[in-house]
């Protein structure tokens, strides 16, 4: 007797619309519980070719924090596309001035970097403070795994 492996399709994916609260917990953290829910790996028909993930709304990034010494010895790089044009910006200053593209970049980092990563980022939505324009979609809180100590 021979099992079938299922494969989940596109258009039999429900997607859902979560919400994320930041405030007070660690940035990594956040990041791979974020990039958990886009990939659809919460979900029993998680299939890693297919995009099953959820919509994400992160609200309160500007209260998310860095651990240890980080917000001091941590560095932003980006380079302008000319010849010496690496520019470096400590992670205090950077998460003050733009703390959504802080976390936006974080969960980036975490997805694949193929068509199908790009997919999936397109379905963030990262917000300083706890408003948001997303109440048509009727988003519901991403129960808190991250404090009870069951991560994932």
């Amino acid at each position: 007797m021979t099992v079938k492996t299922y494969m989940a399709r596109p258009r039999e994916i429900e997607k859902k619309w979560y919400i994320v609260d930041a405030a007070g917990k660690p940035l990594g953290r956040v990041a791979t519980q974020v990039a958990g829910i886009l990939k659809g790996k919460h979900k029993p028909e998680y299939t890693p070719h297919v995009d099953t993930g959820d919509h994400v709304i992160v609200i309160n990034a500007e209260k998310v924090v860095l651990t240890g010494k980080k917000l001091q010895q941590k560095y932003y790089y980006r380079h302008t596309g000319y010849p010496g044009g690496l520019k470096k910006k400590n992670y205090a200053d950077f998460l003050r001035e733009k703390p959504e593209r802080a976390v936006y970049l974080a969960v980036k980092g975490m997805l694949p970097g193929h068509r199908l990563g790009r997919a999936m980022l397109k379905k963030l939505r990262v917000y300083r403070g706890s408003e948001h324009p997303h109440e048509a979609q009727k988003p519901v809180y991403w129960e808190e795994r991250i404090e009870q100590g069951k991560e994932g």
